[in-house]
């Protein structure tokens, strides 16, 4: 039997008012900011008034390396939190807000998928209520006074040759990722080389995410650094008095957006930081509002546990204060034969037909990443779940050699139908959750922020990443030393790295060894509070396949979206 789309599967739904939705979460509607019935943004004041509401178990779901096609890391977290509700506990799940870079591109949207989505599914899909296109406007406002600030004079000294702030779009186009500014007469700017990045590669963006209050955001944004003066000293969006006008766009931004399941369970969605260059997790003013809303809190870190994962437990947790008590590792059987190194899988492509054979000795010839994994999870003193998110196709003889995995390390591990059955098909997933959750958490970031900034990447790349080393490049070795020297030193470090290897090189399968981490250029984000070391050629505007998703979306005769999924 073939299943509905999405699409379809999401519009004949019957769905709750959000206001009702957001009553069983303890959020009155003095709280709430309607738009139309089934959306509304939540009020950062329903943060103090959630306080002394017990607090809700914190579980992050991540997954092994994902193939081009991702895993369904969202729509496990759905579905998960839709199961709760079936064996008598109540869930909130947190994901990220989509960007329309993917949903036009291949990838798609971030709504989930079958059964296990978060609806309405074109809202969320699309504009929901405008947060990212603020995410531009203000990144770009500030782009805006940078080169007006050159244009007049130039009083801070800035040099242009420094100025690291770039313009942004919430769209894939290849065609801005290097163009020339100022053209034309002298009125029109003074020229250099710039160019675009997508808006979830934004800086903006990531201080959206981990921003814990309207005030915080205001003054992250006032320590962006945008260049630097000709002295060699970092030049701030205060000293260009442009972080107050940044901050009124991003108002309304900073309140996370409430929606639901297919089943009613409420979700909190809410920024959608990248996940190769940033932290890759959802808001942590919408965890802070989610943790005291039921019993279980289910948010999504992006790709792999080496990834939004790490992340998650080094950036993001350190910010919001919340000590998670789980982490989901999302398994499926074509991961891992793609890590065997049997197959080649590409985006927009059908998989290979020997892929779709059953072939359980290919999935443990791939099962080294799994294992990989669930360490990345358990190193920082939380449990680790395994789940195994169920594909038609899949033989149980393949399904077995996971669980089998999950037993020797002494994880609890359940297979789960949540895209195809819903809530339902999540119920053995849902009590490994219990499970794992009620085993005493030791949570500890990977490393102290006091330490040199090398020491923290060599970190990350030898323990995360399995890695021998760090090989720093001439040019990050002396942005390192100038961002220590400018006061940045006890900042977090992000990887910035392929997503399809737990490696550098996308490549390299399973879980490599024998490797070092080449670091080429260091990066930072000053008003996110973490510094970013790029280790690959990595591409901060995504461009466009030969046939992208764009192609099939259209409106029919009456007005109805086809072709979005």
């Amino acid at each position: 039997m073939t299943m509905p789309s999405a699409l379809d599967i999401a519009r004949a739904a019957t769905l709750r008012p959000v206001t009702d939705v957001a009553r069983e979460m303890g959020i009155s509607e003095d709280f709430l900011e309607p738009y139309g019935r089934h959306i509304a943004k939540i009020k950062l004041e329903a943060i103090d008034s959630l306080a002394d509401r017990p607090r809700a178990k914190y579980v992050v779901v991540s997954a092994v390396t994902p193939t081009p096609l991702g895993e369904g890391k969202t729509t496990t977290t759905i579905g998960l939190a839709q199961a709760f509700a079936h064996i008598g506990k109540r869930a909130t799940a947190a994901i990220r807000q989509s960007s329309m870079g993917p949903t036009f591109g291949i990838k798609g949207g971030a709504a989930g998928g079958g059964y296990s989505q978060a609806v309405p599914f074109e809202a969320l899909n699309l504009h929901l209520t405008g947060d990212i296109h603020a995410v531009t406007a203000a990144h770009n406002q500030l782009a805006a006074m940078v080169d007006n600030h050159i244009h007049h004079g130039n009083a801070l000294d800035l040099d242009p040759a420094s100025v690291t702030w770039r313009r942004c779009l919430d769209i894939n186009d290849r065609a801005l990722r290097n163009v020339i500014i100022g053209l034309g007469s002298k009125d029109d700017g003074e020229p250099r080389q710039s160019g675009f990045d997508i808006t979830a590669a934004s800086e903006v963006m990531a201080i959206l995410a981990l921003s814990t209050s309207l005030r915080d955001m205001r003054q992250r944004f006032g320590r962006i650094v945008v260049g630097f003066n000709r002295a060699g000293e970092p030049v701030t969006a205060d000293q260009l008095k442009a972080a107050g006008a940044m901050t009124v766009i991003m108002r309304d931004a900073l309140k996370p957006n409430v929606l639901q399941t297919l089943e009613g369970t409420p979700v909190i969605v809410h920024a959608g930081p990248f996940g190769n260059i940033a932290h890759g997790n959802s808001s942590v003013v919408g965890d802070l509002i989610g943790i005291h809303t039921g019993d279980y809190l289910i948010t999504e870190a992006g790709f792999g546990a080496d990834m939004g994962a790490e992340r998650f437990f080094n950036i993001k947790s350190r910010v919001s204060g919340l000590t998670p008590d789980a982490g989901v590792v999302v398994a499926t059987v074509r991961a891992l034969k793609a890590h065997s190194g049997n197959y080649r899988v590409v985006a927009g492509k059908p998989l290979p037909e020997a892929m779709l054979q059953e072939n359980p000795d290919d999935v443990r010839r791939g099962a080294d990443n799994l294992r990989k994994q669930i360490e990345n999870i358990a190193m920082h003193g939380v449990t680790p779940v395994v789940a195994v998110n169920a594909f038609p196709g899949d033989f149980e003889s393949e399904y077995q050699v996971i669980l089998d995995i999950a037993k020797e390390m002494g994880v609890p591990c359940a297979v789960s139908h949540h895209f195809s059955q819903g809530g339902r098909g999540a119920i053995d997933l849902a009590h490994a959750v219990v499970e794992a959750a009620e085993r005493p958490s030791s949570y500890t970031p990977l490393y102290p922020t006091n330490i040199p900034l090398r020491e923290k990447i060599d970190i990350i790349a030898r323990r995360v990443y399995g890695a021998d080393g760090i090989d720093i490049s001439p040019v990050a070795g002396k942005q390192l030393d100038k961002y220590e020297k400018s006061g940045f030193g006890d900042f977090m470090v992000c990887i910035a790295k392929t997503h399809l290897s737990i490696s550098s090189d996308p490549t390299l399968k399973g879980a490599p060894t024998g490797w070092r981490l080449p670091v080429r250029e260091v990066r930072a984000s000053v008003g996110a509070g973490f510094i970013y070391a790029i280790c690959g050629d990595m591409r901060t505007m995504p461009g466009l396949g030969m046939h992208p998703a764009a192609e099939s979306i259209d409106i029919d005769d009456d007005g109805n979206i086809v072709g979005l999924y």
